[in-house]
């Protein structure tokens, strides 16, 4: 769609829903068809986000529209953009306005603002989930493809769930946070709500540029927002949900394990860390970034707001280290979870409040709809929130795919998959989901990898090459030049005159990391030419004298199919 197109449908769509609750500050129609204008003639210059209309929560910066956090008092206007929206912008996307949110980001149900409460798309008695509440309804209902949230204990997903939208946490520190309004600062990244996991990756490659300005950024170790295939054997594991949900969120959660063939997993401690985000030392965090507004406008914070911010003046310094010592040790919790699979499954939320609920309880059920949101920020995880379905009364329901930092593009294919086979309509619009993105060829700084072992997806040594930035590109296999032995944990392959064809896999490997993964490689085993069905490749290859005396297990075709016929005549 062209950007006055665009546009016009915004516009458009903008006063069908008739919420003015969503925004904050709206631009005038007026500026956005001259924006509109000026993008078209311009054309597309090769700008990956030509006239495409987008809204950004409105804790964070855009030069010469007023920053809120939802507290008039606290109003300023910034001379300058966030670095993200920045990036958006020059991407040549179509900024619509700012976006409700409950105040200073704090709360996850989107009724602590005095600007309204935005409606949810689905059922207006229930509320919209926040703190990102306008963003998220924005996309919901079919205003802007995409939108600028926050999170920092599930805003930017939670709000997702309620809304049948798809939610991306990044990496902490892979988008700049300057030009945020921080919540905790520590742990604070800014997320993208989106019609489809491929265009909330898509955003998230425009935004993820290292800002050495921004104490808190870390440059990424290697390109994780490519996206891979989806793999053929996917390592899940989904949290065992006992009681903590409704019997429409366990039983969507579970018909999502079941078709990703997921094994039940104990996080309670991650639960338990979890519990500090609202009572522990990161209250006092959130104390300390306003710390100067809150002593002299203390009654201009929303009642529930300024109860949340004051309480962090009470925390005691020896009670913060011995959280961060236990966060200390729930984060080697999930390294090691998440050697043994790729992704953590979850519910997105446990439950969905009524207003009522909040107007009888401000506190209860928003402590509880961040059960599965609150520990992951703490425990550095990435994260995807997708719809899985709805209820009986025709509510979303929503999970969550989560892994560990840098791990998005992996995750996208997961979590796209998730997406399409629960859900076919975006938000409340009823409109299809966009088209599927392909997975992203190799590119020129990467290496194609043949792998016929253990490195292969869902076997024990693959956590070596996702550990490297590897990525799942296809099934392959060579040509029918080769015999396959078994080496205890791993096979040897090496080429000969009249040899079969072996299975396998390619994966794209950052051409910097090959000689890495060669150090783990034993003799005598190593990397060759390997002669694919359709051509040349990298791949594991066996020196001729390390499998003189080893099992030749050519006839099984490769090493899952050994495997499958449980490694006969192994110790023979």
């Amino acid at each position: 769609m062209d950007p006055i197109s665009a546009a016009e449908a915004v516009l458009a769509a903008d006063a069908a829903h008739g919420d003015p609750a969503i925004w904050i500050t709206r631009l005038p129609d007026a500026a956005i068809r001259e924006k509109a204008r000026i993008l078209a003639e311009e054309g597309p210059r090769g700008r990956p986000l030509w006239g495409v209309p987008f809204a950004v929560k409105d804790n964070i910066d855009v030069a010469g529209l007023p920053t809120t956090a939802a507290c008039p008092a606290f109003a300023y206007t910034p001379g300058d953009h966030a670095p993200a929206v920045a990036h958006l912008l020059a991407a040549g996307a179509l900024l619509i306005g700012k976006t409700n949110l409950d105040q200073f980001a704090t709360g996850l149900v989107g009724v602590r603002s005095p600007y309204g409460v935005p409606r949810n798309v689905f059922d207006p008695a229930y509320v919209p989930g926040g703190s990102s509440s306008g963003s998220a309804c924005a996309v919901a209902a079919g205003i802007v493809p995409f939108a600028l949230g926050t999170d920092t204990a599930g805003s930017g997903r939670v709000p997702a769930g309620l809304g049948n939208i798809v939610g991306l946490k990044p990496t902490i520190g892979s988008v700049s946070a300057r030009g945020m309004v921080p919540a905790c600062r520590s742990i604070d990244t800014i997320s993208v709500f989106a019609r489809s996991v491929d265009e909330a990756l898509a955003v998230c490659r425009v935004m993820a540029v290292y800002d050495d300005a921004d104490p808190y950024a870390r440059p990424a170790p290697f390109a994780h927002l490519r996206r891979s295939a989806l793999s053929p054997v996917p390592r899940v594991k989904v949290a065992a949900l006992g009681e903590l949900c409704t019997p429409e969120v366990t039983e969507a959660t579970q018909a999502v394990a079941k078709m990703l063939g997921a094994e039940a997993v104990d996080i309670a401690p991650f639960l338990n860390m979890a519990r500090l985000l609202y009572d522990g030392p990161w209250v006092a965090e959130r104390t300390a970034a306003l710390a100067g507004f809150l002593a002299s406008n203390a009654e201009d914070c929303f009642p529930v707001t300024r109860a949340i911010l004051e309480g962090g003046l009470q925390r005691r310094t020896v009670d913060a280290f011995t959280a961060f010592h236990r966060l200390a040790e729930v984060r080697r919790m999930a390294q090691r979870l998440f050697a043994d699979c790729d992704a953590l499954l979850v519910p997105t939320a446990p439950f969905s409040p009524r207003l009522a609920e909040l107007a009888a309880d401000p506190v209860g059920p928003n402590a509880r709809l961040g059960t599965f949101t609150n520990f992951v920020n703490l425990c550095d995880l990435a994260a995807f929130a997708v719809p899985a379905g709805f209820d009986a009364r025709g509510f979303p329901v929503g999970v969550t795919l989560l892994g560990p930092a840098w791990s998005e593009g992996r995750l996208a294919a997961l979590a796209d998959h998730v997406h399409r086979h629960c859900v076919h309509i975006v938000g409340a619009t009823g409109q299809p989901l966009p088209l599927e993105a392909a997975p992203d060829p190799v590119q020129a700084d990467e290496t194609a990898l043949f792998c016929v072992g253990g490195h292969m997806a869902g076997l024990p040594l693959n956590g070596q090459i996702t550990a490297l930035g590897g990525r799942f590109v296809r099934a392959a296999s060579t040509a029918p030049l080769y015999r396959l032995a078994a080496l205890g944990n791993r096979p040897g392959m090496l080429r000969v005159e009249n040899g079969a064809a072996i299975a396998g896999e390619v994966w794209a490997l950052p051409s910097c990391a090959i000689g890495a993964l060669l150090a783990q490689v034993p003799p005598p085993l190593g990397f060759g030419t390997v002669a694919l069905a359709d051509g040349p490749c990298l791949g594991f290859l066996a020196e001729p004298a390390g499998l003189a005396a080893a099992l030749d297990i050519t006839q099984y075709g490769g090493w899952r199919g050994w495997l499958a016929a449980g490694r006969p005549g192994e110790g023979a």
